[in-house]
């Protein structure tokens, strides 16, 4: 194996980042040596080597990030940090790349673009542009060639997957499955308008909230005439990092409050919401509103998902082990038989270490993503949005403990609990809900009686039957019947040989003699099969 991929530069430049890493486990693995147990390099390794092996890689460890059921949360926190070493590419290939891609040519759409990038990641590169009316606005563009890159990773890592999926750690979490699910995720995010949708969406969401001033919150405008799947034009927005501003106390509280309340709406009510609210990408506009950025990596959660993760975040503050050991089973999905107690007892060994620690010390995030992998070594397997909720909300408390280490996720929450239940019980629209369970009964209402009348037709007319099947209940008739059918025989032969004793007892003649003779001989031969057919069952005893 090791062989046949050095025939290829980039396959062969990958291995010798991970061996100069010092990782003997992939140089074993690649050349056929090792189907054992995955052993994982120490989490700042890992991150080093992510980062060596470029912007591919530097993603893969990004969505690892979002999956703390796979990974401890050392690893999550190491790879929660990754951030590309790429340099920007030149502004004379860049100008002819936008120009290339641009909807329309460069000067009937702006009046001036600054092609030196003023911010570059591993799949994009920001710039910044004057429309003709005057505006500025960012420009995303995608890396040239990136395209390449990609197709040949991700086929590398699909191998490599298939090689792991033999090992027990690859059969637990369906390791080709994930490596397909990252394909799928990083493919999506080369192409920019799905990006531009996410935003438009999170922007209209956001710009309405009986738990927050929309007004104090911006999502950047997307100019969907000038996007394509490479390019993608927004408003600018005139700003800074929110961990560089500089505000009093008073306000680190208030803002820290008003985003708290922004993605908790995301959360539990909207079920779409920012999956990495890391600190760069959570702005302090000039203005004094926070603007919420870069919305390639988005999540999204069903109504039964979301009521159920508000229970669980409740039940993990009330320490209530039997709850998240419910929750859990409504979630997850098992791969192997659970043990139910053995679950339940890790989780209240877990919600333990948290019993003395006061709400201000308790790290929600890192409560969930423990609970998490616990139900994973119990044979569980979560849905990929439940990871991405879980990385959300840790990078978001972390954001927030960062700008205000005051803050405690349980106070921001709280005020909130009656207003949520509220909503999962009644729904956003309660005429709407009313109407349509008012028409379930309807149509019940109407059905029932001549389904009603049909059984009383069939239970009349003696034509109804009722076929129960019970697990193992073959086995018990069968052996019932051999029972039965060997009595049957013992009762027989016991005539047999009673019938014969009273003959022989009368009057001897030659005929009864001989029929006595008959008789005494049929039992015995009975009796015969009966001894060796109770022996040969194994039935003695």
């Amino acid at each position: 194996m090791l062989d046949t991929v050095r025939t290829n530069s980039r396959e062969a430049k990958i291995i010798e980042v991970v061996l100069s890493n010092g990782w003997e486990y992939m140089r074993g693995l690649l050349s056929g040596k090792r189907t054992d147990e995955p052993d994982l390099p120490p989490p700042a390794v890992l991150r080093n080597i992510l980062t060596d092996l470029g912007p591919v890689y530097v993603k893969l460890g990004q969505l690892l990030s979002t999956r703390p059921d796979l990974l401890p949360s050392s690893y999550i926190e190491a790879l929660s940090e990754l951030q590309s070493k790429v340099s920007p590419v030149q502004a004379s290939v860049m100008q002819g790349f936008i120009r290339e891609n641009l909807p329309y040519l460069p000067e009937q759409a702006f009046t001036s673009i600054n092609y030196q990038a003023i911010a570059a990641g591993s799949i994009a590169q920001t710039h910044k542009a004057v429309l003709q009316d005057g505006r500025e606005v960012a420009i995303k563009v995608q890396r040239p060639g990136i395209e390449k890159i990609v197709e040949q990773d991700t086929a590398l890592l699909k191998n490599i997957a298939k090689l792991v999926s033999n090992t027990e750690f690859g059969q637990r979490y369906n390791i080709v499955s994930l490596a397909e699910e990252f394909a799928s995720a990083l493919y999506a995010e080369l192409d920019f308008t799905q990006e531009a949708t996410y935003t438009d969406r999170l922007r209209q969401n956001l710009s309405k909230s009986p738990w927050f001033d929309a007004k104090s919150l911006m999502v950047p405008e997307v100019l969907w005439d000038l996007t394509t799947p490479k390019i993608m034009v927004l408003e600018w927005l005139e700003g800074m990092p929110l961990l560089s501003a500089n505000v009093s106390n008073e306000q680190r509280h208030k803002i820290a409050t008003l985003v708290f309340r922004a993605f908790f709406q995301q959360y539990l009510i909207d079920g779409f919401f920012h999956a990495d609210p890391h600190p760069g990408n959570l702005f302090y506009l000039n203005d004094g509103r926070v603007a919420i950025l870069d919305c390639g990596m988005m999540g999204t959660m069903d109504t039964r998902m979301r009521s159920s993760l508000t229970e669980m975040l409740l039940a993990i503050v009330s320490f209530d082990a039997q709850r998240c050991t419910q929750l859990t089973l409504q979630i997850a999905e098992p791969t192997q038989p659970v043990d139910l107690l053995r679950l339940e007892a890790d989780y209240n060994r877990l919600l333990r270490r948290y019993f003395n620690k006061s709400l201000s010390q308790l790290n929600t995030s890192e409560a969930l993503g423990e609970l998490l992998q616990a139900a994973t070594r119990n044979h569980l397997r979560w849905p990929a949005n439940i990871g991405l909720f879980a990385k959300s909300l840790a990078n978001l408390e972390g954001a927030a403990r960062q700008f205000n280490p005051r803050v405690n996720v349980l106070d921001e929450v709280r005020p909130l609990m009656t207003d949520l239940f509220r909503q999962q019980i009644l729904g956003s629209n309660p005429l709407q809900d009313l109407l349509r369970t008012a028409l379930e009964f309807k149509n019940l209402s109407l059905e029932s009686p001549r389904q009603f009348g049909f059984l009383l037709n069939r239970i009349s007319s003696e034509t109804f039957q009722l076929n129960l099947t019970l697990a193992g209940l073959t086995s018990v008739r069968r052996s019932i019947e051999d029972a039965a059918n060997r009595r049957t025989f013992g009762t027989v032969l016991s005539a047999l040989i009673i019938g014969a004793a009273i003959i022989s007892t009368g009057e001897q003649t030659a005929q009864v003699r001989l029929f006595s003779d008959i008789l005494f001989a049929a039992a015995s031969l009975i009796g015969l099969w009966l001894i060796i057919s109770i022996l040969r069952s194994g039935r003695l005893r």
